[in-house]
């Protein structure tokens, strides 16, 4: 009897830690069966996608602290009508970790070439956080493709008042990173991305426990917190980029989404500077995190300026 439990024991204990996970993971919802995964080569990166629906294209872009994963509720609501495409971006989520190329402009033709793979050549735009940075990056690069652009509570380097907005004490992260930062934080993911989630958001107990379980885990795989440092290290880079293409502003419609407790009105400010057509919104009772905090107000603000 005791040999035999000695042989099922790491079994049994592989299936409850099999269990565990997946009770974890129940705060992020999944996307609707309908919806098909494929990874797609890009120049440097190879990108983790989810691809559903039918009709116009829709782009969704991640931030840190979330992958993909965060925009399923979105996505099932716009694959009524739409063709929805979310990525990982390079070094996030289940996407490949290269050494380089987290800039944003490199990060907008990884996008390109993801729509291209697709057969996809005009599309809509959505971005929160970098997720924001590498939307508008592709707006700019790529305006004759872009159809919409939806901007969702973050600055975008180089783009005024970005000089007052970076000398904020909230924003040291952008220059945290290197070899003794990602010391510190290893086997600590948790406790960083904690500070994101709660100093960032209007009610933190909205990004629940299990969700934040479930994105704990995707930051604790080997390389991702190393690419997540290199997003932010990258953003000096980012801001020379985009003082050159503020040069030509956008002339596709924007939506300029802030959380009423974040970045509020200041995401149509900085839009104002670089695009022709922005409308303002700001999310009552919402903090940085949109999709957590107010998932019913944004989806219906993203849908209807989609339509």
């Amino acid at each position: 009897m005791k040999t035999l439990m000695r042989i099922l024991a790491p079994a049994a204990a592989f299936l409850l830690l099999a269990v565990a996970i997946s009770a974890d993971a129940a705060g992020v919802q999944p996307f609707p069966k309908s919806f098909h995964t494929q990874e797609i080569q890009t120049d440097g990166a190879t990108l983790y996608v989810r691809v559903g629906g039918s009709g116009p294209a829709v782009v969704l872009l991640h931030g840190f602290g979330d992958t993909g994963d965060m925009w399923a509720p979105l996505a099932a609501s716009l694959a009524q009508d739409h063709t929805v495409v979310v990525p990982d971006l390079r070094g996030m989520g289940l996407s490949s970790h290269p050494a380089g190329g987290y800039d944003k402009k490199t990060q907008a033709a990884d996008i390109r070439a993801v729509l291209a793979k697709l057969g996809i050549e005009h599309s809509a735009v959505v971005g929160h956080d970098i997720g924001t940075m590498v939307a508008y990056a592709y707006a700019a690069r790529y305006p004759d493709k872009t159809d919409k652009l939806v901007v969702m509570d973050a600055p975008v380097p180089g783009i005024p008042p970005w000089e007052q907005i970076v000398r904020s004490p909230m924003l040291w992260h952008f220059s945290f990173g290197g070899p003794d930062a990602e010391r510190l934080v290893a086997g600590r993911e948790r406790i960083y991305l904690d500070r994101f989630w709660n100093e960032f958001a209007g009610t933190p107990s909205k990004v629940d426990e299990a969700s934040r379980k479930h994105y704990a885990l995707l930051y604790a795989r080997p390389g991702a917190m190393h690419s997540a440092f290199a997003q932010f290290l990258a953003i000096p880079q980012d801001a020379q980029d985009n003082l050159a293409s503020i040069a030509n502003k956008l002339d596709m419609p924007v939506l300029a989404i802030g959380g009423a407790k974040s970045f509020g009105a200041n995401e149509a400010i900085v839009m104002r500077n670089a695009a022709n057509k922005v409308t303002e919104l700001v999310v009552p009772d919402a903090g940085h995190w949109l999709m957590e905090e107010q998932p019913e107000a944004t989806i219906a603000a993203i849908k209807s300026f989609l339509k």
